[in-house]
């Protein structure tokens, strides 16, 4: 049970819980605008939003390979990267801010259920184990918190 108990403390300081490194990925979110979120460093890079979306996109597909689920049932078109924003408007980034909250409890309620004799066994996707897939979800937050960083902090020097 510790072991459990540890993992869901690092998804949940990686998410959203005070850590001591700094911004966690909702941290780095705090704030945001439209208009931020939208900035493209150049022409053919990412911005903030697909980060957004990439990360509930990835919160799924690990939800998915933990519990089995099928694919499919993502609520956006498209997978991975996906073009953002459709409209460039407050009420449409909430909502993709709230599919992530979404895909972030739906994953942390799925991680919690996991039976500690079950961490070390495999997920759905092959060789890949359930401590794996739990510890890199909070590795994959935490990196994208830093991208998120640089680009608030890049968009805001133009």
């Amino acid at each position: 049970m510790e072991d459990l108990r540890q993992i869901l403390f690092q998804i949940d300081t990686a998410y959203d819980r005070v850590s001591w490194h700094g911004p966690n990925l909702r941290g780095s979110l705090r704030g945001m605008t439209p208009a931020l979120a939208a900035w493209r460093p150049s022409p053919g890079r990412h911005n903030i939003w697909e980060l957004i979306v990439h990360a509930a996109y990835w919160k799924y597909v690990a939800w998915r390979r933990l519990t089995g689920a099928k694919r499919g049932s993502f609520p956006l078109s498209g997978s991975n990267f996906i073009t953002r924003p459709v409209e460039e408007t407050p009420g449409a980034l909430r909502a993709d801010l709230a599919l992530l909250d979404a895909m972030h409890r739906q994953l942390r309620d799925a991680a919690a259920a996991v039976a500690p004799r079950e961490l070390d066994r495999g997920s759905a996707q092959r060789g890949v184990t359930k401590r794996a897939l739990l510890t890199g979800v909070a590795a994959h937050d935490l990196y994208h918190a830093g991208q998120i960083q640089l680009l608030k902090r890049m968009a805001r020097s133009r």
